[in-house]
């Protein structure tokens, strides 16, 4: 079966990371899907993410890194994918990705929405704190991944 996991992953963290190692032991392929939103200011173009994104996944074959702006279920049907992948940290989260499951199988009757709980040690983490804690020069190791980490240090060097 093939799945995609949406975000904008902007940047990929630990977290991300690990619910893609762990829905590719679960799926015959996985699609991590960067979402393209012009209206939002992001730290790193969709082509930066992308490129982080192949690089902390190039050791998992069955995993993929694309792009997409629109709707969602425009993909899926696109791409013949039925499934959505969505990490949840905390009950505050499931009630923002229930409306969305249920809104994207409105819109598309076959796209159905497959919940993994993020670990204890990644139920904290988000792109927003990571960035924020980075802007202050607060340390990030252990957050996100290596190429991940000199990749923002980088970036933040030209603010």
């Amino acid at each position: 079966m093939k799945a995609i996991y949406p975000g904008t992953f902007d940047p990929v963290t630990n977290g991300h990371l690990d619910i893609i190692k762990r829905c590719s032991k679960k799926f015959d392929k996985i699609t991590v899907l960067v979402l393209n939103n012009p209206s939002k200011k992001h730290m790193f173009t969709v082509e930066e993410r992308i490129d982080l994104l192949k690089d902390v996944t190039k050791n998992l074959e069955n995993v993929e890194v694309d792009s997409f702006t629109g709707l969602l279920v425009d993909y899926m049907r696109e791409n013949q994918v039925e499934l959505i992948i969505r990490g949840l940290r905390a009950v505050s989260d499931f009630e923002y990705e229930m409306q969305m499951a249920l809104m994207n199988n409105r819109l598309h009757d076959d796209a159905e929405t497959f919940f993994l709980i993020a670990r204890n040690q990644y139920s904290y983490l988000s792109s927003s704190i990571v960035k924020e804690v980075a802007s202050f020069n607060g340390n990030i190791t252990g957050l996100v991944p290596e190429t991940v980490e000199l990749a923002i240090k980088e970036k933040l060097k030209g603010v």
